[in-house]
């Protein structure tokens, strides 16, 4: 298993299990964890439960983590899953600057009359644009993509251009609908670590270029979103305007950008869905993924990959690629 980095503040939340046993939430501090379905009353069946009641349940979780007579579990002898289920997943697309203008590059055609520095002042405009418009951009993902985060990931046989795109998850926390952005954060219960596969050979339609993107195709293959390995209590994390997200493949440092380079922030992103959308406990939105994915350095995954996504105050992830077995 990979080095479990410790999360910021006093203790997180995890799904875990012992060694053929059944997944169960578990209360994480430092090197040991408790399992919620026993230590609760209530008896919540998995994370999801506990952040459905979460203003009520989280004072409980400061009052057990300081508490060393209960029946903890050493970390090093349990698998981690998935800190949740999440029933609906939110993507922004196009929200770091850099990002954007880089992919706008390696995406033009080879008839393309501007140059690379023409294509990206013109981006770089759209950007400016877009931020000062408040209009984010938001699409659906599919729960079936979320796996571990110490879990291989299958590369399908038709992926041509199999890429990373790790992100900042925020979790929300309750219902939310129609929330002005002065309260949004209200409703966030914490945050995690997502990666955000994307095959970029199908992102945008061959056969008629006016449907534009196919995020179905090119994003929901499943265990394409490596989730975790925790949920870190929004009261634990500072600043998400400032953290830095960082990916690695092989040990080389592909992608490490604030925060700070997003277009929209967390407030913002959360009101803009709640406008249309109904934000249900425990459901993710992802904010976006910073410059460095393999498409600006020509180098896509393959078999035998490890990636290694950290955030501050988060944790890391560590997933290997596989290529997927020929019928």
């Amino acid at each position: 298993m990979a080095t479990l980095a410790q999360p910021a503040g006093p203790f997180a939340l995890g799904t875990f299990s012992a060694p053929d046993g059944e997944p169960f939430p578990g209360l994480l501090v430092e090197d040991r964890v408790l399992d919620l379905s026993t230590a609760l009353d209530w008896a919540p069946s998995g994370v999801r439960a506990v952040v459905e009641r979460w203003e009520e349940t989280l004072p409980v979780l400061h009052a057990l983590a300081a508490d060393t007579v209960l029946g903890w579990q050493p970390l090093d002898v349990l698998r981690v899953h998935a800190p949740l289920e999440p029933r609906q997943i939110f993507q922004s697309g196009a929200n770091y600057r850099q990002h954007v203008i880089d992919l706008e590059v390696a995406h033009r055609s080879p008839d393309d009359p501007r140059t690379v520095e023409e294509a990206r002042a013109e981006i770089a405009a759209v950007m400016d644009r877009r931020a000062a418009e408040d209009l984010p951009y938001v699409f659906i993902g599919l729960p079936s993509t979320i796996t571990g985060p110490y879990d291989d990931v299958v590369l399908p046989s038709w992926a041509e251009q199999p890429d990373w795109e790790l992100e900042l998850a925020v979790v929300i926390a309750k219902s939310a609908h129609r929330v002005p952005v002065e309260e949004a954060l209200e409703y966030v219960a914490g945050y995690t670590i997502a990666n955000d596969l994307t095959d970029r050979a199908t992102v945008f339609r061959r056969d008629m270029k006016a449907i534009g993107t196919d995020w179905l195709r090119s994003k929901n293959a499943p265990g394409f979103t490596p989730l975790g390995p925790w949920l870190v209590p929004a009261g634990s994390v500072a600043d998400t305007g400032d953290l830095r997200v960082t990916l690695k493949l092989n040990g080389e440092t592909m992608q490490d950008e604030s925060t700070k380079d997003m277009l929209f922030g967390v407030a913002r992103l959360v009101s803009y869905i709640s406008q249309t959308a109904q934000l249900l406990p425990g459901d993710l939105v992802l904010t976006g993924s910073p410059a460095g994915n393999g498409i600006h350095w020509g180098r896509l995954l393959r078999d035998g990959d490890v990636m290694e996504g950290s955030i501050t105050g988060l944790g890391v992830q560590r997933t290997r690629c596989t290529a997927e077995e020929s019928a």
